[in-house]
C-alpha cells in the first residue's frame, strides 16, 4: 500500500515537475495572451506552428500532473492554460467585424444566387398578386375592402378624398426624428419582419402557403395602387412606395424564396435523403434570411425616417432607381471573384 505523501514531498515533486516544463507553459501563455489582445494574424509563421505543439505539451503536463497527484494549485493553472489554449488553437480565426464583412461581401449574395430559382418563383407570386389586386379594384372599387385588411387600409380606401391621400399621406410633412426614425421605423420593421418570416416558415408546408402569403401581400399593394389610379394620383403613390419599396419588397421576396427553397429540397431531394438535402441547403437559406432581415431594417429606416423628407415624386423615383441598381449590382457581382 502506497503511503500518503507529506506536504513537503508534494511541494518538492511539484517544484521538480514545474522546473522541467514551466518554460513551455510560459511560452504558450505568452502566445495566447498575444492572440487575445490582437489576432491570429499577429503571429509569425513559426509562432503559428509552435502554438499547437505547445498546447499539446500543456495537455500532456495536465494529464501527468493529475496522475502524479501534483498540488491542486498547479493543476488549476494547467487546466486554465489548456482551456485558453484550446480556444486559441481551435477557435475562430476571425474577429466579429471580419465575420460580418465576409457575410455581406460574399456569403449573402452567393446564397441569393444559389437560390435564384425559388427567388424568381417568389417574385412571380408576389407580382402576380399585385396585378390581380390592381385589376380587381380597378374594375370594382368595392373589392378593395375584401382585399385590404382594415388595419392596413386605415382611411386610405376608395372613399378617401384626393386631397387627403395626396396632402396628408403621400406628401405629408415629416413627423420629426423620434416619431419617424424610432417609433414608426420600429413598427414597420416588426410588421414587415412578420410577413417575411411567415413566408419563410411556411415553406416547410411544401411551399403552397408561402405562395399564398406572397400573392396576398401583392394583392394588397395592387389594390392600394388601383385606388390611387382611379383618383389620377397613381404616379405619386408609386413614387411614395418605391423609395422604400424596392428594398422592402425585395427582402420579402428573398424570404419567400428561402421558404420555397426549403420546399423544393423537401419535394425534390435528388439522391440524398430529405434530411440530408435540407441540411445541405441550410447555410444558404439561413444566410438569405439573415440578409433579408437586415434589408427590412434598412427599409424601415427609409420608410419611417427618410421618405417624408423627400417631398417630391421625381426625386423619390430617382432614389428608388439608385437603390434598385445598387441591389442588382450587389446580388449579381459581389462574392464572384473567388468562386
Amino acid at each position: 500500500m502506497e503511503t500518503p505523501k507529506t506536504n513537503s514531498e508534494l511541494k518538492l515533486k511539484s517544484a521538480v515537475f514545474r522546473q522541467k516544463r514551466e518554460a513551455s507553459w510560459l511560452r504558450l501563455d505568452a502566445l495566447i495572451t498575444q492572440l487575445e489582445k490582437r489576432s491570429f494574424k499577429s503571429l509569425t509563421a513559426s509562432e503559428a506552428l509552435e502554438l499547437p505543439l505547445l498546447y499539446q505539451t500543456a495537455i500532456s503536463s495536465l494529464a501527468l500532473a493529475r496522475r502524479l497527484f501534483i498540488d491542486i494549485s498547479l493543476i488549476d493553472y494547467l487546466e486554465n492554460l489548456a482551456l485558453r489554449g484550446h480556444f486559441a488553437v481551435y477557435g475562430p480565426r476571425k474577429s466579429f467585424m471580419e465575420v460580418l464583412t465576409d457575410f455581406f461581401a460574399r456569403d449573402f449574395p452567393r446564397a441569393v444566387r444559389a437560390l435564384k430559382l425559388p427567388v424568381l418563383l417568389a417574385f412571380l407570386a408576389l407580382f402576380s398578386g399585385v396585378a390581380a389586386g390592381f385589376l380587381e379594384v380597378a374594375s370594382d372599387e368595392s373589392a378593395f375592402y375584401s382585399l385590404v385588411p382594415a388595419e392596413l387600409a386605415g382611411d386610405r380606401g376608395p372613399a378617401a378624398p384626393v386631397s387627403r391621400l395626396r396632402d396628408e399621406i403621400i406628401f405629408a410633412p415629416w413627423a420629426g426624428f423620434e416619431e419617424s426614425f424610432i417609433h414608426f421605423a420600429s413598427y414597420l420593421f416588426e410588421r414587415n419582419s412578420f410577413v417575411a418570416f411567415l413566408a419563410f416558415g411556411l415553406g416547410f408546408a411544401l411551399g403552397v402557403p408561402t405562395v399564398f402569403v406572397l400573392f396576398n401581400n401583392g394583392q394588397i399593394l395592387g389594390a392600394m395602387t388601383a385606388v390611387h389610379w382611379r383618383k389620377d394620383i397613381a404616379l405619386d403613390f408609386i413614387g411614395w412606395v418605391s423609395i422604400h419599396g424596392v428594398t422592402e419588397l425585395l427582402a420579402i421576396i428573398l424570404a419567400g424564396g428561402a421558404g420555397l427553397g426549403v420546399a423544393i429540397r423537401i419535394l425534390f431531394p435528388g439522391r440524398q435523403s430529405r434530411l440530408d438535402s435540407l441540411a445541405h441547403s441550410g447555410p444558404q437559406v439561413a444566410a438569405v434570411m439573415v440578409g433579408a432581415t437586415f434589408m427590412l431594417l434598412v427599409a424601415g429606416f427609409i420608410e419611417g425616417g427618410l421618405r417624408q423628407l423627400v417631398g417630391f415624386t421625381f426625386p423619390r423615383f430617382f432614389i428608388a432607381g439608385l437603390t434598385l441598381f445598387a441591389w442588382a449590382y450587389y446580388f449579381l457581382l459581389f462574392g464572384k471573384e473567388d468562386q
